[in-house]
């Protein structure tokens, strides 16, 4: 079925032209995928004699789905405790290395059922499509044993075959050290990486995840992790450079990793490995807000080296707790003094780009018809309000979320 969605201004993200902006547009789509995009009275004849539905979207603006590109959204339990520890002077990491932070949320994790899990995440979820999203990339990370990652895994799986969402999934075991593991970090290490390749096995995992900090692994532990995965044709991305530069950034490009994600201490050398590489930096301004940092990633520098910039909410449970994508936008122009077109293309394009997903994050013929209406005069208004959803619709693989496929 092919149908035709008009009298819309469309902010396509490609093209030379600011937002890839279309004044007057419209969109033709066939099953799942765009076919045409252009000026609404330029439609081709060839074509409109093939729709056979059209939509009238009333002059609203369009833009590709949202895309959150980093979540940690299935766990157990809460952290509100531990926000007021911080408020009371508590930094991250002392609670980190007194029991709570990861632990906490991992001992909870591994409580719940699957069921419960599922629920709890489903609800998150919800208040993320809400604002749009039609891509989430969930990881694991809270189980820290073959069982609770295994579990972990297949609930992000069933939150993707339950909603109308693209789930991509990252396996990050090398999240933090679990309890009967103390003091054996590398035997730890070992044995992530042997359940690594049996969940791959079981097709749960699409990429793989590590946390390289002084509070979580060192860059040889992680080279180990990416050396399993790179074995097993996975592709990789990192936690680098949130609270210290342990040169992590560099070490991920080596193995051509997806994107790097947080990185406030990044450092010259990082940045021109990504530059080299093409990984994506991903910005969280979310946890930057939560943790209440002062060291701001280096964006004028990731601007001039060309490295693409993603942004996200970095759901979880201990710093980054939103569940609005839409402040993300705000918050990464407040913040880190984002544009809007640069914020609005960190949770389309770049996002895409982040998860290795090269058919969608822009609104062309051949990409997924995965796109946004929204009750704006301008995409920039995405980024200005805050505390607003001027979600009207989405559409989804061609369809109006909602609709029977």
């Amino acid at each position: 079925m092919m149908k035709l969605w008009t009298n819309a201004h469309l902010a396509t993200l490609a093209g030379a032209q600011p937002w890839g902006w279309i004044e007057q547009g419209a969109l033709i789509t066939q099953g799942a995928h765009i076919v045409w995009v252009g000026e609404a009275d330029q439609v081709p004849a060839e074509l409109r004699g093939q729709i056979t539905a059209s939509y009238d979207l009333a002059g609203a603006v369009i833009t590709p789905g949202l895309i959150d590109c980093h979540t940690h959204l299935v766990y157990g339990g809460l952290r509100a405790k531990e926000f007021e520890q911080r408020l009371q002077g508590a930094s991250y990491e002392e609670i980190a290395r007194a029991g709570g932070g990861i632990r906490s949320t991992v001992s909870a994790t591994r409580a719940a059922s699957e069921d419960e899990l599922f629920e709890a995440a489903a609800g998150r979820l919800r208040h993320l499509l809400a604002e749009g999203v039609t891509s989430i990339e969930i990881k694991s990370g809270y189980g820290l044993s073959l069982a609770a990652e295994r579990a972990s895994l297949r609930v992000a799986r069933r939150l993707g075959e339950h909603f109308d969402v693209t789930v991509r999934t990252s396996y990050l075991a090398a999240h933090a050290l679990p309890p009967e593991f103390a003091g054996r970090q590398d035997d730890y290490v070992s044995a992530l990486c042997d359940w690594m390749a049996q969940l791959h096995a079981e097709g749960l995992i699409d990429a793989v995840d590590a946390f390289c900090e002084g509070i979580g692994f060192t860059p040889a532990q992680t080279r180990r992790v990416f050396e399993a995965a790179h074995r097993l044709g996975l592709p990789v991305k990192l936690h680098a450079e949130q609270l210290s530069d342990q040169g992590g950034t560099q070490l991920a490009c080596e193995f051509a990793a997806l994107s790097c994600d947080h990185l406030e201490y990044l450092s010259p050398a990082g940045i021109a490995a990504m530059a080299a590489s093409g990984c994506v930096a991903t910005l969280l301004p979310g946890a930057y807000y939560f943790l209440r940092e002062t060291k701001l990633p280096p964006v004028q520098a990731l601007r001039e080296a060309g490295v693409s910039i993603a942004i996200s909410t970095d759901h979880n449970p201990g710093t980054s707790p939103t569940l609005s994508l839409l402040l993300m936008l705000n918050m990464a122009c407040t913040l880190f003094r984002l544009t809007p077109e640069e914020a609005l293309r960190g949770v389309t394009v770049n996002a895409a780009k982040s998860l290795g997903l090269a058919d969608r994050g822009q609104l062309l013929a051949g990409q997924r018809a995965d796109f946004c209406v929204w009750d704006v005069q301008h995409p920039n208004e995405l980024a200005y309000f805050f505390g607003r959803n001027p979600l009207r619709q989405v559409v989804q693989g061609g369809q109006l979320r909602g609709e029977a496929f």
